[in-house]
């Protein structure tokens, strides 16, 4: 299995090179097709879920939104009151987040393209991670928790469940070219990253909606 270094930067090519338009046309209001609309939803869905883990009231604190994508959830936290620092592997991500947050919120937020694990970012009261763990195996995402566990007060992240379906989908992605594929999701049990992490993990809950399908995870230090 590929380690953290080697899927980080095929994560950065295939963002910053493969699927930068697709990607900041599904983050955005702009029609899209039913499969990928399912994708948006569910995927809206699980930021309200993982929103729901931090107070109304963020004044005060400092948060990591890790993989902050097109910055939809660096927004909301923004508008919530919180000192956020956006950071994406991507620097096209991280250029659509800047140029989409709207200027009244600007003050409030940092933006770094680069390791979301980089100590030099400080600490925070809270860390985000939506979407951005799910290419990892568990000792990487346990390694990475434990990583920003140690600068923050409470990590939530999302990871790929182990269902049929996405086992499937997992085996069917390994049969195309290297050269074809995007960066596949490795599905987890609670279980098997429970084993890797130790005590702290918890599943908060699951959100599941046509293509997109996804468990809402924390680990408190």
């Amino acid at each position: 299995m590929p380690n953290y270094v080697t899927t980080r930067d095929r994560v950065e090519t295939y963002f910053d090179r493969t699927a930068t338009k697709a990607w900041e046309r599904l983050t955005s209001d702009a029609p899209v097709s039913r499969i990928r609309q399912t994708v948006r939803e569910g995927r809206d869905r699980m930021r309200a879920l993982m929103l729901s883990r931090l107070p109304e009231d963020l004044r005060g604190a400092r948060v990591l939104d890790a993989g902050c994508g097109t910055g939809a959830m660096t927004e909301e936290l923004a508008l919530r009151g919180a000192s956020v620092m956006a950071a994406d592997i991507s620097p096209k991500l991280v250029e659509i987040a800047r140029d989409r947050l709207p200027a009244t919120l600007r003050p409030q937020v940092s933006f770094h393209a680069g390791d979301m694990t980089d100590p030099a970012l400080g600490r925070f009261d809270f860390v985000l991670a939506m979407d951005s763990l799910i290419y990892y195996g568990a000792d990487d995402i346990a390694r990475t928790l434990h990583a920003l566990g140690k600068r923050s007060g409470a990590v939530v992240f999302t990871v790929a469940p182990r269902t049929t379906l996405l086992m499937a989908m997992w085996h069917a992605g390994k049969l195309f070219p290297r050269s074809d594929r995007s960066p596949v999701m490795i599905p987890h049990s609670l279980k098997e990253l429970g084993r890797a992490t130790g005590p702290g993990l918890s599943r908060i809950g699951r959100v599941s909606r046509g293509f997109y399908i996804s468990d809402c995870m924390e680990f408190q230090p």
